[in-house]
């Protein structure tokens, strides 16, 4: 069971890298800048805690959120859906 625990976080840990990287080339911004961006937001946290499966969704996908988030279109869609 721990060694099954062990790859499930390898395997995070390997995607992690590749949405950092991800979002650093696609925001022009350092790979430092990027994985301290990622690591402080909601998608970050929606991932690790499995909200809705989204550490089942595509690397690019979710470069793609974590863009939408840092640019406010998240907050923008909220008001929109709750008017």
């Amino acid at each position: 069971m721990k060694d099954n625990m062990e790859s499930k976080q390898a395997i995070l840990q390997k995607k992690y890298a590749r949405i950092i990287k991800g979002i650093a080339e696609k925001q022009n911004i350092s790979i430092e800048e990027a994985l301290d961006r990622f690591y402080h937001s909601v998608t970050f946290k929606l991932i690790q805690e499995g909200v809705a499966d989204m550490h089942c969704m595509s690397d690019n996908y979710l470069v793609d959120e974590f863009i939408m988030e840092w640019n406010g279109e998240f907050e923008a869609l909220a008001k929109q859906q709750a008017s």
